[in-house]
């Protein structure tokens, strides 16, 4: 059965969004050296589910994917972490939340085509809601400054990764990146002296990262770009929209609070915005070459 698009991008956010209130739990592990073993993980999953013979790759497929790891993997993670530090999730989130007009507007840019007023009308919206759905929040320049990397990393997640999905496939491009990822993030570790600050993960920190690899690393990049590649960049884009949400649900559970009303509404504004978007667009149109579905093996 093929899964429908939407409902792949929805599981993908829903798995980032709920994902942030775990953050904090490993802010005070070695940035560097933590992701690069989370990296390291995936790609050696994503590799066994890739089996075969591997996809022989071009220089501008090599060039890609070392951009891909470098600012949607490596730099949104590290970026998100050090943020932290100097801001509330709810300013990082509602920077972050800025991807849908982002996409919706350099999607078609790329494609050397004029943004479609329908879709940046609907991310106007989705952004609206996911604003209202954070809330306010405290943040010193740094904070914002690295909020808005992680903006970038995230809009380049997708930007970059779609010329690799329509020739290599969704699993051994997420598979790629994991691994060019790694070296990136281990050079940055001992440059920065930090792997002489290595320590065992406590156990919290060792569930969160096994979390962050099975949940929001392999089974988030193999329905995301799943997604991206059945609904294009900017409707998938809209979806980026239910972090907050994901991140207000995972909140109200863990401190058992109700939401407020402006929250429940912003909720419903993003609904609306969605519904917006997809009601009435026409369907997406693959490039010349359809984006292979990831294939996991039976068994």
């Amino acid at each position: 059965m093929k899964i429908p698009g939407a409902l792949l991008c929805t599981a993908a956010m829903l798995a980032v969004g709920g994902s942030v209130a775990l953050n904090e739990l490993i802010v005070d592990y070695p940035t560097l050296t933590g992701q690069a073993v989370r990296y390291a993980l995936a790609a050696a999953i994503l590799g066994a589910i890739a089996r075969g013979r591997p996809t022989a790759l071009r220089r501008r497929d090599l060039a890609r994917l070392v951009a891909l790891a470098a600012t949607g993997l490596a730099g949104f993670n590290v970026c998100i972490l050090l943020a932290l530090r100097h801001a509330d999730a709810a300013i990082i989130g509602t920077v972050i939340g800025a991807t849908p007009i982002a996409l919706a507007i350099c999607g078609p840019l790329l494609r050397r085509e004029r943004p479609a007023t329908r879709a940046v009308a609907a991310a106007l919206v989705v952004v609206l809601g996911a604003a209202i759905v954070r809330g306010g929040g405290h943040a010193d320049t740094t904070g914002v400054l690295l909020a808005v990397g992680a903006l970038a990393g995230e809009v380049s997640f997708s930007l970059i990764a779609v010329p690799l999905l329509a020739r290599i496939g969704v699993v051994r491009t997420s598979a790629y990146a994991c691994a060019a990822a790694v070296p990136l993030l281990l050079a940055g570790a001992v440059a920065g002296g930090e792997l002489a600050r290595w320590r065992p993960p406590s156990t919290a920190e060792a569930l969160t990262y096994a979390y962050l690899v099975l949940v929001l690393t392999v089974g988030a990049f193999l329905a995301w770009y799943n997604g991206l590649g059945r609904l294009g960049v900017e409707r998938a884009g809209l979806f980026a929209g239910l972090m907050p949400v994901a991140t207000l649900a995972t909140a109200t559970i863990l401190h058992a609070s109700a939401p407020t009303l402006p929250q429940v509404a912003g909720v419903a504004i993003v609904g609306a915005g969605l519904a917006f978007a997809l009601a009435r667009s026409a369907p997406h149109r693959p490039a010349r070459r359809p984006v292979p579905a990831a294939r996991v093996p039976e068994g």
